[in-house]
């Protein structure tokens, strides 16, 4: 068996199978991973697709759409190389793009996960919104990138090409030891999409293993494959999942109080979208939380640690640093 599998998950995205799965076959050496498309459900042409014009690729296929999370653990579980990469359907590689994650992977056993340097599909000047060169957060749970603040994304200039510990890697390209996954129970089914590679992360980092981000690996990142930005639904996942992350995740002897904190911050959200009329996004918000309330019954062990406490890149507050202190590049936090 190869050292690595390459699964993009895939439902309902035949055109870009098209797009973009070419240069993941000819950027990827085919003596190192296997390049796997999970399909979830298709309805589609996708599958028709990838037997025409794909027929080397190997297909996993599943009777429905699990979503991004279950999805990718059925895929886990039925393919079992030593790493896996879970690559979005939008992502375009660069040639040998695999080389250098897999060199410091098979160099460090205590990294558990990592991701390349994500640029733009787009304008591949410009780091991509989603992962950009490696993910942390703040104090409230807030995700902010290094070379991304909020929706600000910096120009590439190679002023973050150093490999560095990060509390999260992009679930857009996102490299993991596939025992250690498993073993962790994977990504979150409940959240079905969006902040579960972050939830991850922080499963890894409390089990004891390092995060890293390898800018050496490039790939670009289209964006918006599945929801674009704004789109209700996205916004109702980002904040349920948010509020879950937190909760499962901090001890509970801090977890009351910094719900709270992050609740009254999502409040102010609420408004501004409700005094700007979107409507449709203040009412994706309550509900967020109204469901977090019924979810987060579900989750009844909590570690010990406080990685919020603990980790000195989580202690700031971004949103004061982004809107009161003028810093929108990750060079200017201090």
């Amino acid at each position: 068996m190869k050292k690595v599998a390459v699964i993009i998950l895939n439902w309902n995205g035949a055109e870009l199978l098209r797009r973009f799965l070419p240069s993941v076959v000819a950027g990827t050496d085919p003596a190192l991973a296997d390049v796997i498309v999970a399909d979830n459900g298709s309805t589609d042409n996708s599958l028709e697709v990838l037997a025409t014009e794909f027929a080397d690729v190997k297909v996993l296929k599943f009777a429905k759409n699990l979503g991004f999370a279950a999805g990718y653990n059925k895929a886990l579980a039925e393919t079992g190389y030593e790493y896996t990469v879970l690559l979005n359907s939008d992502v375009a590689v660069r040639q040998g793009w695999l080389v250098p994650m897999v060199r410091y992977m098979d160099e460090d056993a205590d990294t558990g996960a990592c991701q390349p340097k994500i640029l733009s599909y787009n304008n591949p000047t410009y780091f991509e919104y989603a992962g950009a060169c490696g993910g942390f957060i703040d104090r409230n749970g807030f995700p902010y990138c290094r070379g991304r603040i909020f929706d600000s994304c910096e120009e590439d200039k190679g002023q973050y090409d150093s490999a560095i510990d990060v509390f999260w890697a992009s679930g857009a390209a996102l490299m993991v030891r596939t025992e250690l996954y498993l073993r962790l129970g994977g990504l979150d089914a409940a959240f079905f999409a969006h902040m579960e590679e972050i939830d991850l992360c922080w499963r890894i980092l409390l089990d004891g293993q390092r995060v890293v981000v390898v800018p050496e690996a490039v790939v670009e990142h289209l964006g918006g494959g599945s929801l674009p930005a704004g789109n209700p639904k996205k916004t109702y996942l980002n904040f349920r999942n948010n509020l879950l992350m937190l909760s499962k995740n901090l001890p509970r002897n801090v977890r009351c109080g910094a719900l709270l904190r992050r609740r009254l911050l999502d409040t102010v959200a609420w408004a501004r979208f409700v005094v700007s009329g979107d409507f449709a996004n203040a009412k994706a918000v309550w509900r967020a939380h109204r469901d977090f309330r019924k979810m987060a019954a579900c989750y009844n062990t909590h570690p010990s640690r406080n990685l919020l406490r603990e980790r000195r890149d989580c202690r700031r507050n971004i949103i004061v640093d982004y809107y009161l202190r003028g810093r929108k590049q990750f060079s200017q936090l201090k």
